[in-house]
């Protein structure tokens, strides 16, 4: 039992299962008379107080929400950092076509979700919504298809997925931040400060970067800028290289050390407690209401066009290639796996619709239902054209060149 237990989760496919079966979890509990305990779950109050000025009451969905994803953000940080300095963005070349891709797959969702909610300014502040992309499910369904898709087309994914991510950072940055405290900015500043000083002074032992952190990431909160940049920040200061042993990295280790518990735990419980829509009071008719359909519309279509349309534009302007043994048809299948925004939509449509009050409430089910709606179909839709795509045959660009060139050429 044990021992299949550790093969599933040795699988690439592992997180993205899991989180379906929660998922399913999550919508039974809510529309059964377990409801009343996924309530009592998620209004559980939890505080905690430091002295007298810092005091931090929510209840645990919000724990979740702020606490829980800063710890993913500060995952996606390492990643982000250690792929900029050693791995896939690492040059030009490498960052061209999955940076070209991931613009498209933010903007052109962006503007179809705009598009269908023109004039109604409470449901404007979800236009990021669609532009997010769940990398653990689309890489999981990715892994399910096996060797049919090439080893280029995950790693396009995957560095499409890290600038998605950085985009992620930045629209919540920008646009979701809420009324600003100059002293809790001053205190985060110092802590930020802390930070880079012990990066500039070569420590490299990683409980002292984590205790300042976990100031910075109160300092944050209360701030009201997102408490998750705290974990962003927090990551770009761990240092990459140990000085004094050549074989170890702090950044990895760390990455290493959290990989498990962010796609087996963190990840899970965000969408348990996210996922769970009460469809009690819903018809298919509250799938045509502007919210819900922007984002179907955004991830399912907006995703497909913006990420395959923009990487053809870059490779028929010579600006970037396709990548290696991939086709034209399996970049359109993982531009339409793009469209699975599930946890990073369902973050960023908390952060648009919890805080603002008034009408906006009202979207938090039908923009939920749009999300699970839209995902859904995406997946199944790149999944199906993976699934169908023929592989490109072993030899035939050396086949053109061959005749195009004089016969003595040495191809070499």
């Amino acid at each position: 039992m044990f021992e299949m237990i550790k093969q599933f989760l040795k699988k690439e496919s592992s997180i993205g299962i899991l989180l379906m079966v929660v998922t399913l979890l999550a919508m039974i509990f809510a529309n059964s008379p377990l409801h009343v305990v996924y309530d009592y779950f998620l209004e559980t109050p939890l505080e905690i107080r430091l002295g007298r000025h810092i005091h931090i009451a929510k209840p645990l969905l919000l724990w979740i929400n702020d606490g829980l994803m800063a710890v993913f953000f500060f995952f996606i940080g390492l990643e982000v950092k250690r792929e900029v300095l050693v791995g896939q963005l690492s040059s030009r070349a490498q960052i061209i076509l999955p940076g070209v891709a991931a613009l498209g797959g933010m903007a052109v969702p962006a503007a179809l979700y705009m598009l269908v909610n023109a004039g109604d300014p409470i449901a404007l502040n979800g236009w990021a919504i669609p532009a997010a992309t769940d990398i653990a499910f689309a890489l999981g369904i990715l892994a399910l298809l096996g060797s049919r898709v090439p080893p280029s087309l995950k790693i396009f994914l995957l560095a499409l997925a890290i600038m998605d991510d950085l985009g992620a950072i930045v629209i919540i940055a920008i646009f979701y931040s809420g009324d600003l405290s100059n002293t809790m900015l001053i205190l985060a500043t110092i802590c930020l400060v802390l930070l880079v000083a012990l990066n500039r002074l070569k420590v490299e032992k990683i409980s002292p970067y984590l205790w300042v952190g976990a100031f910075l990431w109160i300092f944050v909160l209360k701030s009201g800028v997102h408490a998750t940049l705290a974990g962003v920040a927090l990551a770009f200061v761990i240092p990459m290289q140990s000085r004094k042993d050549p074989e170890y990295s702090p950044l990895e280790y760390l990455e290493h050390a959290l990989h498990p518990w962010v796609n087996f735990m963190i990840l899970p419980v965000f969408a348990f407690a996210n996922a769970g829509i009460s469809l009690s009071d819903m018809g298919i008719g509250d799938l045509f209401h502007p919210v819900p359909l922007g984002i179907m519309l955004g991830l399912v279509f907006g995703k497909l066009i913006g990420v395959y349309g923009f990487s053809l534009a870059a490779i028929k302007m010579g600006l970037a290639k396709l990548p290696e043994k991939a086709t034209a048809q399996q970049l359109f299948g993982v531009a339409a796996l793009c469209g699975i925004g599930f946890t990073m939509s369902l973050f960023i449509g908390g952060l648009a619709f919890e805080h603002t009050g008034g009408d906006a409430v009202s979207y938090l089910s039908t923009h939920r239902l749009g999300i699970l709606s839209g995902s859904l179909i995406a997946g199944i839709a790149g999944y199906l054209i993976l699934l169908l795509a023929e592989p490109k045959p072993e030899g035939v660009a050396v086949e053109k060149i061959v005749d195009k060139e004089p016969p003595m050429r040495n191809l070499d």
